[in-house]
């Protein structure tokens, strides 16, 4: 019942994500100001900052846009119906479809949405199997709100492994932060690991019985499959549209390429190239497409789902240099004073924790990713320079504590949404509950092992 009506009130009266990304811009200028930068200093702090993110931005789109065209494609719509046969009753089927949604966010987050919902969609088609459509769909995004940012996706770790895409200002704070000190740690491992056992036991458990399982049907969802309409040429000019051969040629290319890359570099820094996986992924999706044609109609069914990233990333930009660029005459930035608070409030022990409910609170109203990391890492990660924190279990903190409001605020959840037909009112019953056992035990775990973990000062290329 409190779990319905918080749903009911949030899609009553919480605004689209980008009106949050613009009160932001305006608390942030307006709270620089108060701390003596001038007006103008603050505007051209705007303006300098907006399109400073534009690689990063097009990183964010291209990761939609690969995971969308692989889950898309007549392959993995094969694969899909094989695992749709496997569950014997409605409970187990909401249990695979949340293992899929984990396991394969661990690998690209955009893939585990699509793939997940496609999965479920396709489980409610069975008309010998009663699975709740409701569970079915909270089960599709539970990765959202667990451990999309732990894997190899991770906006924020991708972000702080590279050096072209991080601003000089907050280079000069980070330095460069691999792969081996943010997911490949055994700490963050250990935390994925128990995400992934604790969010399948809870949609399990949290499923209704046969009695009060709620359909597709009772939903008034139709989800009657819709055959792929036949690639047709209508001129000979077409014919290259419709043929293999461009997309053996390009994918040969490809497939030379990236060996190149992870023989050069390794398979750790070649992966945790934002640039080098999203190509991983577009080359794969076109295989899998086989067609030009095909592909680039996936890619278009695809482009609604990026809107909100276009739009809202260079709003994000500009508040994080109106936060570390614009100074007041003592020369101090907003971000460094509220580095010295949370130093000041924090410790060496009560760091991640502390840092952990800050992050889980603004990633509430700005449900962003990777573009929310850049704006709390120019004072996070002074205050863990400050505490002598591992920066990148600092990395990680953020990354665990950021993606639980996912599960009650309803932005990532989108492209699932409109893949299944369903509200987000629909499924908050059931992420509010994964939202419950979740906090607390994911506050707990990066408390405690993050005191297994000593701090290296940054790396400054």
């Amino acid at each position: 019942m409190l779990a319905n009506r918080c749903c009911i009130w949030s899609e009553r009266w919480f605004p689209d994500a980008f009106a949050f990304a613009t009160v932001a811009v305006a608390v942030v200028a307006v709270a620089a100001m108060s701390i003596g930068v001038a007006p103008l200093q603050v505007a051209q702090s705007f303006g300098s900052g907006f399109w400073s993110l534009i690689p990063f931005t097009m990183q964010m789109v291209f990761i939609i846009l690969g995971g969308f065209v692989v889950a898309d494609s007549p392959p993995i719509e094969r694969l899909l119906r094989r695992i749709a046969a496997i569950p014997r009753n409605g409970r187990s089927a909401v249990a695979i479809v949340a293992f899929v949604s984990v396991s394969v966010a661990l690998i690209h987050w955009g893939l585990s949405l699509v793939m997940a919902g496609l999965l479920a969609r396709t489980m409610a088609q069975r008309p010998d199997l009663r699975v709740d459509y409701r569970a079915a769909g909270a089960a599709a995004c539970v990765s959202m709100g667990s451990v999309w940012a732990l894997g190899l996706s991770s906006s924020a770790a991708q972000f702080q492994a590279n050096a072209g895409s991080i601003p000089p200002s907050l280079l000069a704070i980070t330095g460069v932060i691999s792969f081996r000190e943010t997911i490949f740690l055994w700490q963050s491992m250990v935390l994925a690991g128990v995400l992934v056992v604790t969010s399948v036991w809870i949609a399990w458990s949290s499923a209704p019985d046969d009695s009060g399982i709620q359909t597709a049907a009772h939903l008034g969802v139709d989800i009657a499959p819709r055959p792929r309409a036949p690639l047709q040429r209508t001129r000979p000019g077409e014919w290259l549209d419709h043929s293999p051969l461009p997309t053996l040629f390009i994918a040969a290319l490809g497939v030379a390429w990236l060996a190149s890359e992870f023989v050069a570099k390794g398979a750790i820094t070649a992966v945790s190239n934002l640039n080098t996986y999203n190509f991983a992924f577009l080359i794969a999706g076109l295989l899998l497409q086989w067609r030009p044609r095909r592909f680039i109609e996936s890619v278009a069914r695809a482009v609604p789902s990026v809107a909100g990233v276009l739009v809202q990333f260079p709003f994000i930009g500009s508040i994080a240099a109106i936060l570390t660029v614009a100074k007041n005459p003592a020369g101090v930035s907003l971000a460094e004073l509220l580095s010295r608070a949370f130093t000041g409030i924090a410790n060496h022990a009560t760091f991640a924790p502390i840092i952990g409910v800050y992050s889980a609170v603004l990633g509430l109203f700005i449900p962003s990713g990777g573009g929310k990391w850049i704006i709390e890492a120019p004072y996070v990660m002074q205050a863990a320079n400050a505490l002598h924190y591992h920066l990148g279990w600092t990395v990680q903190i953020y990354n665990a504590a950021e993606a639980l409001p996912n599960l009650i605020n309803p932005f990532w959840m989108l492209p699932m949404l409109g893949i299944m037909r369903l509200r987000a009112r629909d499924l908050m019953g059931f992420t509010v509950v994964q939202f419950l056992v979740n906090l607390p035990l994911v506050l707990l775990l990066l408390w405690v092992l993050g005191l297994t973990l000593r701090y290296h000062a940054p790396l400054i290329p």
